[in-house]
C-alpha cells in the first residue's frame, strides 16, 4: 500500500536508457489489464528516437520532458485492428460510433496505468503528458495513424534524476470523493472542509499569488483551464474524432 501513497510523478530523468527487453516484458505484463469483451481495443506507439520526439514536442506544447525522456508512449484508442479483423472474417462491425469509442478510451487509459504501475514498481519514473487529446490530429499526423485510431495518453518513461526531488501530489481527503449507497451532493460547509488543505499549502497559495488571483480555483479557471480554451480545443478534438471515423452524422 505504501507504493500507491508516496508514488509521484517523475518529469526529470537521468541518460539511463530503458533495456528494451525490459520495456517489452512490462508492456506485456500491462497488456492483461482488464478490457472491454477481451477486444483489447488500443494500441501503443513507442517512440524512442530523437527525431521523433523533437516532432512530438510542439504537439504537447514543447514540454521538455517528451524530448528528455529515454521513452515516449502514446496509447490510443484503437477499433482498426478490430474491424479489419471482423471485415476479414465475414463480421459485419458496427463500432462507428460514440459507445464503441467510449469502450475503448476506457480500455487504453487502464492498459496505460497498468503500465505505468509496473514501471514505477520496476524503479522508473513516469509522466502522464496530459497535451494529448488537446492536439490529437497532429499527433495522429506525426505517428501516421489510421482512421478508428485516436491518441488518447502520452506517458514519459525513464530514470529518474537523483538530483531532482520528487514530490508526491496532494490528494483530497477521502471523505470527499467516497460516496456511500448512493451520491451526497455537497453543501458550502463540506465544500469547505474537503478543499482546506488544498488551499492552505504553501506551493498552492503561491500560484495563487503569483496569478494575481483572489482563490485557487480561479487559478483553475481563469489561468490553468479558461472557458474559451476548453471549447476551442473540445471543437478540434470533435472533429478529429468524427474524421476518424466514430460518431457519423448522417
Amino acid at each position: 500500500m505504501k507504493y500507491f501513497t508516496n508514488r509521484a510523478t517523475v518529469r526529470k530523468y537521468s541518460d539511463r536508457p530503458v533495456d528494451p527487453e525490459l520495456l517489452n516484458e512490462m508492456l506485456e505484463a500491462a497488456s492483461h489489464a482488464p478490457t472491454t469483451g477481451g477486444m483489447q481495443l488500443y494500441s501503443v506507439i513507442v517512440t524512442q528516437d530523437a527525431q521523433m520526439k523533437q516532432s512530438l514536442m510542439p504537439c504537447h506544447f514543447n514540454q521538455p520532458m517528451v524530448a528528455e525522456a529515454p521513452v515516449v508512449l502514446t496509447f490510443c484508442a484503437d477499433f482498426n485492428r478490430f474491424v479489419k479483423w471482423c471485415q476479414q472474417r465475414q463480421a459485419d462491425p458496427g463500432f462507428d460510433n460514440l459507445q464503441s469509442l467510449m469502450s475503448a478510451i476506457l480500455d487504453v487509459t487502464i492498459f496505460a496505468q497498468q503500465f505505468n504501475t509496473i514501471a514505477e514498481m520496476q524503479g522508473l519514473g513516469c509522466c502522464y503528458i496530459g497535451t494529448t487529446t488537446y492536439n490529437a490530429q497532429e499527433i495522429a499526423d506525426v505517428l501516421e495513424l489510421p482512421a478508428r485510431v485516436v491518441p488518447v495518453v502520452t506517458l514519459t518513461v525513464g530514470y529518474p534524476d537523483e538530483n531532482v526531488e520528487v514530490v508526491t501530489t496532494e490528494r483530497l481527503p477521502l471523505e470527499g470523493i467516497v460516496h456511500h449507497e448512493t451520491y451526497r451532493d455537497y453543501d458550502a460547509a463540506t465544500i469547505d472542509a474537503i478543499y482546506a488543505e488544498k488551499e492552505s499549502l504553501p506551493v498552492n497559495q503561491g500560484f495563487v499569488k503569483e496569478n494575481d488571483k483572489q482563490t485557487l480555483a480561479q487559478v483553475f479557471t481563469d489561468v490553468r483551464y479558461p472557458k474559451a480554451v476548453n471549447e476551442e480545443f473540445s471543437k478540434r478534438l470533435l472533429d478529429f474524432i468524427i474524421s476518424a471515423g466514430y460518431w457519423p452524422i448522417n
